[in-house]
């Protein structure tokens, strides 16, 4: 009983950390024994995926929209122990947490990423080169993408974050195709300067942001953080404002839910939001909100920041394309959400129209792109910028409908888009190739392949009882109705994106064509022995998969009721704050 209690009271830190104590023990395994280092990582992912199913069973769905740690926001499964304590003399005092927690905004993104993983991992069962290095680098992968999903402490967030880098780069330069060394160069150079956008940002919030409770014990007007009341931490606040508490006394965070209350900024600081000084005569808030933004749309990517995505994919090994499109474009669309717009709410107002002309953009230009390869990869790749252009229109409408869908889109490309590019491994396993042009009729031999090559090519389009159609449609409801509901966006915006659903059905309707359908060609005659159905390992990774884009097309509750009570409290909190924020920034 001692051990399930320990597990239930820490979930995500055992989430987590088993890829690290898995890999810590696999590190005194010599790599002749290649097996055992594949064995162990498929384990390891499966108790991820174990732990995931156990979080959201026990997940409140439905709970009281208060919280002492933020009005407005309730968090489950909450760990935070006292991590870095520095005493900075007359500047105050450092303080930086290991801080964990989740909502239904990131439930549902821990589901996924322990799905994609598990999924990623059989379909590394081929690797045969330098095993035990791949498989060690897998594992860190998996504890950092964890981490980045529940992590509270920006400066927590921020390590996981950049040590995602370190392992794909290698995953992709060391494992990839001919081009793989320009391809992780550029993946990383691409987020590395994402990273010190944000890298600045989380400086500036540091020097601008204290934490009321930590400073409410030093200043002696509380006792302990267990007995800590709203009404003190109130009183904290308001002797922070009047200047009565000592510099000495004030405990600055990266705590990032502390820096959603403007109550939590120390006076006359850079991003106080009374702060009329600015950067170059421009706000110094929506200046950090830019920043931000175009750190985390590096990752999801946005046109123009995307160029790096179909050079990563094409170049990296079939099970790290599954885990960069169906999880590491998610943790950029997650920080626009977790960071970007709690924390500057009034950027999310005061950007809402160019942000949705991005997504609408990115629609169209992901979609054209996609339609003039030749490469089943980069198409696919491209349609990987087309659909999370859904993602930012979604957002940018900050309605509760546009919301819900821009996450249910994320969630749904996860699961789509991790198939899609096992489909691709299919064939290039069997050939090296993966021209378009360069197949014909695979119907004829591969019936079993070519019925998931379908469900999953009408499921990404977006056709009724798949899940891409429900995060679809939400998302033109919400872009549409905001017109209405907060005058964000225009309507021409919801009206011009539906052309990404024709321009979709177009390309992959003629793949399907080219590649399935018609008489039987393969380029070379030799690939004709080698062209036979689907094995038992790929029945496992791509089965799942379809049944669950299935299951949440046709019961799409299953993921909304997750996310319902976060989603209301975000999107109130960030109309009416950012609202409020903005009158006093802009002085009207």
């Amino acid at each position: 009983m001692g051990f399930l209690s320990l597990m239930q009271n820490h979930l995500l830190t055992f989430i987590i950390f088993v890829p690290v104590v898995v890999a810590a023990l696999l590190l005194c395994i010599p790599g002749r024994f290649k097996p055992v280092f594949k064995i162990a990582t498929i384990t390891a992912t499966a108790i991820q995926l174990l732990l995931a199913i156990l979080i959201f069973q026990s997940f409140n769905t439905s709970p009281a929209v208060s919280s002492a740690i933020q009005p407005g926001f309730v968090f489950q499964y909450v760990e935070k122990l006292d991590w870095i304590n520095l005493d900075l003399n007359t500047f105050g005092k450092l303080s930086i947490d290991y801080f964990v927690a989740v909502d239904g905004l990131s439930v549902t993104l821990v589901g996924l990423a322990a799905l994609v993983l598990l999924v990623g991992a059989i379909s590394s069962w081929t690797i045969q080169d330098n095993t035990k290095g791949y498989f060690l680098l897998y594992l860190l992968l998996c504890a950092s993408v964890v981490g980045c999903f529940v992590a509270l402490d920006f400066f927590l967030f921020y390590l996981f974050f950049e040590f995602m880098l370190l392992p794909m780069y290698f995953l992709i330069g060391m494992w990839g195709g001919p081009r793989r060394e320009y391809a992780a160069i550029k993946f990383f150079l691409y987020t590395l300067a994402g990273s010190i956008f944000i890298l600045i940002v989380m400086i500036g919030l540091y020097t601008s942001v204290m934490d009321p409770i930590e400073t409410g014990i030093q200043a002696g007007i509380l006792n302990d953080a267990e007995t800590v009341t709203q009404a003190q931490i109130t009183e904290v606040q308001q002797r922070i404002q009047e200047n009565t508490i000592p510099k000495n006394q004030i405990v600055k965070t990266f705590n990032m839910v502390a820096m959603m209350d403007r109550a939590n900024y120390l006076p006359d600081t850079l991003l106080e939001v009374n702060n009329n000084a600015g950067i170059f005569g421009f706000s110094a808030r929506l200046i950090a909100f830019m920043a931000l933004f175009i750190g985390f749309v590096i990752k999801l990517p946005a046109v123009p920041l995307h160029t790096w995505l179909p050079d990563a994919h094409v170049e990296a090994p079939t099970p790290i394309s599954v885990v960069l499109a169906g999880i590491l474009l998610k943790v950029g669309g997650y920080g626009l959400v977790r960071a970007t717009y709690s924390i500057f709410p009034d950027g999310a107002v005061f950007f809402a129209w160019w942000i949705g002309l991005l997504g609408v953009i990115a629609i169209i230009y992901g979609a054209m792109n996609a339609l003039a390869m030749k490469d089943l990869k980069k198409l696919i790749a491209y349609s990987s910028v087309s659909h999370m252009g859904f993602v930012l229109l979604g957002l940018a409408s900050l309605t509760s409908e546009g919301v819900s869908g821009g996450l249910f889109q994320m969630f749904s490309h996860g699961i789509i888009t991790s198939m899609l590019f096992l489909i691709a491994g299919v064939v290039y396993d069997r050939t090296g190739d993966r021209m378009i042009a360069h197949y014909g009729g695979l119907s004829v031999k591969m019936p079993s392949y070519t019925t998931l090559v379908v469900i999953a090519f009408f499921a990404s389009l977006g056709l009724p009882g798949f899940s891409g159609f429900v995060a679809e449609i939400m998302v033109f409801l919400g872009s549409f109705n905001a017109a209405t509901i907060n005058q964000l966006l225009p309507r021409w915006m919801a009206i011009v994106a539906t052309v990404g659903l024709i321009l979709g059905a177009a390309y992959y309707l003629w793949t399907l064509q080219r590649m399935f359908f018609g008489p039987y060609y393969l380029l070379k005659d030799q690939w004709n022995g080698q062209m036979i159905d689907l094995n038992l390992r790929e029945y496992v990774m791509l089965i799942p998969l379809a049944l669950a884009t299935l299951v949440f097309g046709i019961f799409p509750s299953l993921f909304l009721n997750m996310v319902n009570a976060s989603v209301s409290s975000f999107v109130h909190f960030v109309n009416t704050v950012g609202e409020e924020n903005l009158r006093l920034i802009l002085g009207k």
